[in-house]
């Protein structure tokens, strides 16, 4: 019970992430996009490196143990690539705005008056629905992994928590402009990180019913796959995008290097 409660604390405090986003919009003259585009190139890294070099080889294995190899190893590829066209087909019917414009949008509170106030309230509200369903598989991630592996789930809730950030921004700076208010912009900003620690209860009920070595290396490859098309898809587009080439790129190779590291500490 113990580990349940520590998966879904740091699975929720990943997606609670999303109102430092709005407190960043509301309080801050100027935001570091240079310091952003390597934080986000930072959880792309880890959450790369962390899906290729242990989630799938521990699902691999696990599944391999019960179906041997040949069998093992195909299913984990299969649930890989299942894992990636979940998040893709979420991604295609629900696509989430995420714009690096916006960041720069707070240094001017009166662009309000530059556009349809019903369209930025619209924008702010569909932005916050999509961020929480493209949320909730990633709070799966992080509950899984973190169930099975304390330090792994802190590392990949961190890079998650670095990840929604920006997503909070997005979802709080057209609200705020459409209707003047921090309260209502700061509320849906902080509603659409909720969906993770759902995705954490989610998980909970499935594992505690059906958990089994087929069941856990089934979900732990598909988790691999999710957050490699996360990467992929979101975290180093928004990299290069809020900087420059090269600082995404050296956030990428910084964080293989801290989690190649952090997995090495806990051999």
């Amino acid at each position: 019970m113990d580990n349940v409660l520590f998966a879904f604390g740091i699975t929720l405090i990943a997606g609670l992430a999303t109102g430092i986003g709005s407190f960043l919009a509301f309080f801050t003259k100027k935001t570091n996009t240079k310091f952003l585009s390597v934080s986000l190139g930072f959880s792309a890294g880890v959450m790369i490196y962390v899906s290729m070099v242990d989630i799938f080889a521990k699902a691999k294995d696990s599944l391999e143990l019960v179906l041997g190899e040949t069998k093992g190893s195909w299913i984990t590829v299969i649930s890989f690539f299942a894992g990636m066209l979940l998040i893709g087909l979420i991604d295609t019917f629900i696509p989430s705005s995420e714009n690096p414009h916006e960041m720069h949008a707070v240094e001017d509170m009166n662009q309000a008056s530059l556009a349809n106030k019903d369209d930025l309230y619209r924008m702010g509200i569909f932005t916050a629905l999509a961020i929480a369903i493209h949320n909730f598989p990633e709070g799966l991630a992080t509950f899984t992994a973190a169930l099975k592996d304390p330090s792994l789930g802190i590392a990949i809730a961190v890079a998650i928590a670095i990840h929604n950030i920006p997503e909070g921004i997005a979802v709080s700076v057209p609200i705020y402009y459409a209707t003047g208010s921090r309260k209502k912009a700061f509320c849906y900003s902080f509603l659409s990180g909720l969906s993770e620690p759902l995705g954490a209860i989610v998980g909970y009920i499935l594992l505690s019913t059906l958990f089994n070595d087929i069941t856990f290396g089934v979900v732990f490859a598909a988790v691999a796959g999710i957050m490699i098309y996360i990467s992929l898809d979101e975290l180093l587009p928004a990299a290069e995008k809020y900087g420059e080439h090269h600082l995404s790129i050296y956030g990428v190779v910084a964080g293989m290097l801290v989690m190649a590291v952090s997995l090495l500490l806990f051999i």
